[in-house]
């Protein structure tokens, strides 16, 4: 290890509204909840990712848990700077006698506003960031996946992260047109919680609602290779008591109906603003799934029946945005144009 990196130290962040993630020396070293446990009393931060994730839906009245992101921007400013600190902290292999000059480049929604661009900026300054770079994430999931952004060809991307879906067209390294909506797996989850109250009377938490749509989640009611059913446990609305049901895939794809048609509608809105020699492009390469959203069985087919499109599911499409933003922080000379 030389001087020059422990005086300044790179570290690429996907700070997302469900999971953050971080690369370090090339390296994905923290993959943990974006959220953050924090005692009433005193409000010190008492727990981080996944340990304030096992609290959260258990808490009593002198803890709270906070998710600082809401529909991917910073809806609670000191807890996203804790959190960032926090899980700054648990890189290994960094200094613990001195905290060196850090350089972070953090990517953020495509539709986010100079506030909300500001309110990142100044988490990360916060938490001990000297530098700070910005990339959007359809730029960040299109490096992360092997495009060549700065070709001549247009490629479409949509990541459908827990807080929003960024539908983008992209083409000699700019976002040609792009559509940002806060429909995305929250989203989902939370459809699955509204129909297990209204179709089976019991009420679930977040974690299970987030566990079905994990385990049994479907956007079409019928499968080649469906998963199995799945007992959901809960509290009986009438009785009080808890009760436990079983789930099946096409009954969740019909909670999930509805969202995932506001998705195709902005996949459509994006595909009729699009450039008609981007169009053809389009055509012959097909479309890219990243994100969470992407692990849903049978999204791509969807989408795909909708458009006409040819759709692929990204390589390990939950950690894409993560792993272009590492490229392009190692290649910041090469990318500092698509900086903002």
């Amino acid at each position: 290890m030389g001087l020059f990196d422990v005086i300044q130290q790179e570290i690429a962040i996907d700070l997302g509204t469900a999971n953050t993630l971080i690369i370090f020396k090339d390296k994905i070293v923290v993959d943990e909840p974006s959220i953050v446990a924090i005692n009433r009393q005193t409000n010190k931060v008492i727990a981080i990712g996944k340990q304030a994730q096992q609290m959260h839906g258990k808490t009593h009245e002198n803890i709270k848990t906070v998710r600082p992101l809401r529909d991917g921007v910073i809806a609670d400013f000191h807890a996203a700077e804790y959190m960032i600190r926090g899980m700054i902290n648990m890189i290994p292999q960094r200094s613990r006698f001195f905290s060196p000059s850090l350089k972070m480049v953090i990517c953020i929604p495509s539709g986010i506003t100079e506030v909300e661009k500001r309110a990142v900026r100044d988490s990360a300054q916060h938490a001990g960031a000297k530098e700070v770079y910005m990339i959007h994430e359809p730029m960040a999931a299109a490096i992360g996946i092997g495009i060549d952004v700065e070709e001549p060809k247009g490629n479409m991307i949509i990541d459908i992260g827990g807080g929003t879906s960024e539908i983008a067209v992209i083409a000699l390294a700019g976002i040609v047109c792009d559509q940002s909506i806060r429909v995305a797996g929250d989203e989902f989850t939370n459809d699955i919680l509204d129909h297990i109250r209204r179709q089976h009377n019991i009420l679930i938490g977040e974690r299970t609602a987030e566990n079905i749509k994990i385990n049994i989640g479907s956007a079409l009611t019928e499968l080649p290779n469906p998963p199995e059913d799945y007992q959901v446990s809960g509290r009986d609305l009438l009785t009080g008591v808890p009760k436990k049901v079983t789930v099946s895939y096409s009954e969740i794809a019909h909670a999930l109906d509805k969202s995932i048609s506001k998705v195709e509608s902005a996949i459509l809105s994006a595909l009729e603003i699009t450039p008609p020699e981007l169009s053809a492009d389009i055509e012959e390469n097909g479309i890219w799934l990243t994100g969470g959203g992407a692990l849903i069985r049978g999204l791509d087919k969807r989408i795909s029946q909708k458009t006409k499109l040819k759709v692929q599911i990204a390589e390990d499409p939950l950690r894409a945005v993560v792993r272009g933003t590492g490229i392009a922080l190692k290649n910041i000379n090469r990318f500092n144009f698509l900086m903002t």
